[in-house]
C-alpha cells in the first residue's frame, strides 16, 4: 500500500464568483516530487498555497499525513529588516519555540548545506537573487518539514543559477526524504526536479508521468506546452 503525504479530493477553488478550477483530484505519496507546470493564472500557486493552508478550498476535501510544512514563496518573502540569521531564527522561535545555542547552530548548518557561510550579519537586499532564494529555501527548510512546497524557486534566475539552486534542492531532498510539490513554468526544471509532472491549464489536471513520459507525451495540451506553446 503507498502511504500518501497528500491527497486532494474533488477540489475546487473560486474567486469573485468565478472557478479558477473544479474537481480536482491530486496525490503524492510520502517521499516524492511532483511539479505541477502549467501557464500564468491557471491556479497553481493557488492550489500550492490550499495544500499549505493558506487557502481553503471551496470545494472537496484535502487530507495531508503531516501539518509540519514548510514554503519557499515566488518572491522569497523575506524579513528585510532582519539580518540572514534572524530570517532563520525567526520561524525555530515561532513555531518551534527553539531558541539560544540549539537554534543558532541549526541556522548557522543549513547556511552551510545552502552554501551561505559568513552571510549571518548580513541583509537580504545585500544579497543577489540566487543567494536570496537559496536563503528562502533554508528558511523553509530550517523547521525540518515533512512538506516542503517550492512556488516559483528558480523564476528570475539565470540558467546557470537555475540550474544549481534545482541541484541543491535535489541533493537537500535525498538527505532529508521530504515530500516536494514545486510549481516552476521552467520546463528545464520540471524535468530536474520531478518524479512525477502534471500540467494545470484551464482547470484541467493532466498526469504527464515522468520527465522521460513527459518529454515524449502524444497529449497535445502537454506536448504543445512543454514545446513552448501554451495548452489551448
Amino acid at each position: 500500500m503507498i502511504d500518501l503525504a497528500i491527497n486532494l479530493e474533488d477540489v475546487g477553488k473560486q474567486f469573485s464568483g468565478k472557478w479558477i478550477f473544479r474537481d480536482l483530484t491530486f496525490s503524492v505519496s510520502r517521499g516524492e516530487s511532483v511539479v505541477l507546470i502549467g501557464p500564468s493564472g491557471s491556479g497553481k500557486s493557488v492550489l500550492l498555497k490550499i495544500i499549505a493552508g493558506l487557502l481553503k478550498a471551496d470545494a472537496g476535501s484535502v487530507h495531508l499525513e503531516s501539518t509540519n510544512i514548510g514554503m519557499l514563496f515566488q518572491k522569497n518573502a523575506l524579513f528585510d529588516s532582519l539580518s540572514v540569521v534572524d530570517n532563520l531564527l525567526f520561524p525555530l522561535r515561532e513555531r518551534l519555540g527553539i531558541t539560544g545555542v540549539e537554534a543558532r547552530d541549526r541556522a548557522t548548518s543549513l547556511l552551510r548545506a545552502v552554501n551561505l557561510p559568513g552571510t549571518e550579519s548580513l541583509f537580504p537586499n545585500e544579497l543577489s537573487g540566487g543567494m536570496q532564494k537559496r536563503l528562502g529555501i533554508a528558511r523553509a527548510l530550517i523547521v525540518e518539514p515533512d512538506i516542503l512546497l517550492y512556488d516559483e524557486p528558480t523564476a528570475g534566475l539565470d540558467p546557470i543559477t537555475s540550474r544549481l539552486i534545482a541541484d541543491m534542492i535535489g541533493d537537500l531532498r535525498k538527505k532529508r526524504g521530504t515530500t516536494l510539490v514545486t510549481v516552476t513554468n521552467d520546463i528545464q526544471r520540471a524535468y530536474q526536479l520531478g518524479d512525477q509532472i502534471f500540467l494545470l491549464n484551464r482547470g484541467e489536471l493532466i498526469l504527464g508521468g515522468t520527465p522521460e513520459q513527459t518529454r515524449a507525451t502524444r497529449i497535445p495540451k502537454l506536448k504543445f506546452f512543454i514545446s513552448g506553446g501554451i495548452a489551448r
